[in-house]
């Protein structure tokens, strides 16, 4: 999921176009229009902390010492002779993964819809064009049967699984169809087929589950590591980044054009080492190979120091070279809005995943996209692992000249 702020509005979206609009125009007084939405409450506009009990149960799915395992053969092989099934291929980060796999040589198989892309926006000859270098096999990974029979009918086995597989939206079925069960129809349709190997695209935040995307995500990776105790002779590599460059480009045209950067409380409510998608991908690719990352769960970001929200906006102004101009919004708002809709959820059910959306913007406003430490019960940039060459200033500096095309937020948006 990703943030997006506006000058005067924030607004919350959902794939029906429902939403949570807050107008913070500055020739009125802060108030909000609620329409269509519905959300949870946190219990305080604070990062919500767990007990230290709670979070060693999390982190024991966290580091990765679970137990040994005999590295499969396929790693001795040429990539050319490598077969890797792709699942989420024309996904934000899909794209760059099957582009890397390419690259570096492995023979991919892409699983595609017939149109893909935000709102089904791409037909096959778009697809195909996007997935250039690799063999493109049209398929409905949310039906096991749909899925296995396809790529039957290649009259090939595969190595390795690596699925980038992610829910749009972030709803509560959605989340379980795709983060849950479509997931899990990749692994047992590529295990039938001979895969040994699965790599996971996660997320940081299942750290800490408040959200259903979360849930499904680590009921997932829990089956995965239960498969390789059980096989000796199968593995997984768990990939969990932290922010994407483009969930944190949203405000870069209207800074330029001389709006207030937006943030919530003073700014430095949460922080993330951000990163970017070429990079996220390469660590990713790693992963098919790499024997020291077999059978762990690898947190990841980007290169250099943790950023909070409020040190992103004043290296965009410096970028910009114009005199720093804040609009702080009390999370306190979102809590007040959240738990009166929260309430309206109650009387209108059809509401649940707006109410979600909500928790989900919540979630991003405070919570930090770093490791969390269990002894501590708080993140840690120190302990978060860096990764990549490419920076987030680099990544403004391009979008000041280029724009945010091939960069879009689409169903994601949550700000």
């Amino acid at each position: 999921m990703s943030l997006y702020y506006s000058s005067n509005f924030i607004t919350l979206h959902s794939p029906k176009n429902q939403g949570l609009s807050i107008n913070l125009s500055s020739e009125s007084s802060q108030f909000f229009k609620l329409f269509r939405v519905s959300t949870a409450s946190p219990k305080s506009y604070k990062p919500i902390k767990f007990s230290r009990e709670r979070l060693k149960l999390y982190a024991s799915l966290t580091q990765s010492q679970a137990f040994e395992a005999t590295p499969s053969t396929f790693r001795s092989k040429n990539p050319k002779n490598i077969n890797v099934l792709v699942v989420g291929s024309t996904g934000y980060i899909g794209r760059f993964v099957v582009k890397e796999l390419v690259k570096r040589g492995f023979n991919v198989i892409a699983i595609a819809r017939e149109r893909s892309g935000i709102k089904g926006r791409n037909d096959k000859n778009e697809t195909l064009a996007q997935l250039r270098g690799a063999n493109v096999c049209f398929s409905d990974v949310s039906n096991l049967d749909t899925l296995e029979e396809s790529l039957k009918s290649l009259g090939f086995s595969f190595d390795v699984v690596v699925s980038c597989l992610a829910s749009r939206s972030g709803g509560v079925k959605d989340s379980w169809k795709v983060d849950y069960e479509a997931t899990k129809n990749s692994l047992v349709a590529g295990r039938k087929l001979g895969a040994s190997h699965f790599v996971l695209l996660s997320a940081i935040c299942v750290q800490k589950p408040l959200l259903e995307f979360q849930r499904a995500k680590l009921k997932f990776e829990a089956e995965l590591m239960k498969e390789a105790e059980e096989d000796d002779g199968f593995t997984y590599s768990i990939v969990r980044p932290t922010a994407f460059f483009k969930s944190l480009g949203g405000q870069v045209e209207l800074v330029k054009d001389g709006k207030p950067y937006v943030m919530f409380g003073d700014g430095k409510l949460c922080a993330c080492k951000p990163m970017s998608e070429p990079d996220l991908a390469s660590f990713i690719v790693d992963c098919v190979l790499s024997e020291d990352k077999i059978n762990r769960i690898l947190p990841i970001g980007g290169p250099g120091k943790a950023l909070t929200p409020l040190e992103q906006g004043e290296m965009l102004f410096k970028l910009v070279g114009k005199e720093p101009k804040f609009f702080k919004v009390p999370i306190e708002v979102m809590d007040f809005a959240i738990g009166v809709l929260d309430f309206l959820v109650k009387i209108f059910p059809s509401l649940e995943d707006a109410a979600e959306f909500g928790k989900i913007g919540r979630y991003y406003a405070a919570e930090s996209m770093l490791l969390l430490d269990p002894e501590t019960g708080e993140y840690s940039a120190e302990k978060t692992p860096s990764y990549g060459n490419d920076t987030l200033e680099e990544f403004f500096a391009r979008v000041l000249r280029e724009g945010m095309s091939g960069q879009e937020l689409g169903e994601q948006t949550i700000f």
